[in-house]
């Protein structure tokens, strides 16, 4: 399909961004690498009167370190992410999980912050800056504030930007000296996880000391699995891990779709679940 007309401003500075955000209001969408908005305009699911196309905006793009910190621009491309040094050396989780979205294509266009700002439960990389505890920066007209990931993500495609503000950085503590895997259940490459786990470990004196999973596609937002995270602590073995693992569902709404039924889902889940956190502490 053609996509509906709309007016198209391409701002050079962040100030001016915001600028032209808060005039747009309502009827506004962000232009980052394109991947979530272009297919949504060309199916006409969405009817912006403006889009703001972000890609000249300078200071959005990069990784950094501060501190015990890792900051990852908004506009970092996928593929940026994957091969930073940084990222793999003390985010390796983020590298493992941004390595499945879509194609190399998409990963060359689609960026870090535009995928989390589209909040898609399906999408994989809400579910691992959930899991390590990432906390999302927002520039708006009254300045910066930082929103923990844990209340970025308030309902299917909807999150606490406002429509004057811009999600301009990630900042995700450095998970040195934790074990990761990322386990992804779909019906072909490239296709959106049916149900994704992202999962963290520590491990103590040959034990689970600390567990962090995110969940994808397991409700109308990306989650955590709180409860498999508590029954997994003190583990030191697989059928421990297995018996943990069945919580993984608690709390979820999965989905009924095409792909699959709640029930299917959350038997997923709790499969995938054990096979990360088995991988994620060298037990499998």
């Amino acid at each position: 399909m053609i996509p509906p007309a709309f007016d198209y401003a391409r701002p050079t500075s962040l100030d001016e961004a915001l600028r032209v955000l808060a005039d747009g209001g309502e009827d506004a969408k962000v232009l980052a690498g394109g991947q979530s908005l272009l297919p949504l305009l060309r199916l006409r699911l969405a009817f912006p009167e403006l889009v703001v196309d972000v890609g000249r905006v300078p200071g959005l793009r990069g990784v950094r370190e501060d501190g015990d910190t890792l900051v990852i621009g908004a506009m970092t491309t996928h593929h940026e992410v994957v091969r930073d040094p940084l990222v793999r050396r003390h985010a390796g989780l983020l590298a493992a999980v941004t390595r499945t979205v879509a194609d190399p294509a998409v990963r060359h266009r689609g960026t870090f912050g535009g995928s989390l700002a589209h909040a898609d439960p399906a999408a994989d990389l809400p579910a691992a800056v959930l899991a390590m505890d990432g906390e999302l920066v927002v520039a708006g007209p009254g300045g910066r504030r930082t929103v923990p990931a844990r209340e970025f993500f308030v309902n299917y495609l909807e999150t606490v930007l406002e429509p004057d503000e811009l999600l301009v950085e990630v900042r995700v503590p450095k998970a040195d000296g934790w074990g990761f895997h990322y386990e992804k259940f779909q019906r072909v490459a490239q296709s959106y996880a049916i149900v994704g786990v992202a999962a963290l470990v520590r491990r103590d004196n040959g034990r689970i000391a600390e567990a962090r999973i995110g969940l994808v596609n397991m409700g109308a937002t990306p989650l955590r699995a709180t409860a498999a995270e508590q029954a997994l602590a003190d583990c030191d073995d697989a059928p421990a891990v297995a018996r943990a693992a069945q919580s993984a569902t608690d709390g979820t709404q999965p989905p009924r779709d095409t792909s699959g039924s709640p029930e299917y889902r959350a038997h997923l889940a709790q499969v995938l679940t054990r096979r990360a956190v088995l991988t994620a502490a060298g037990m499998g």
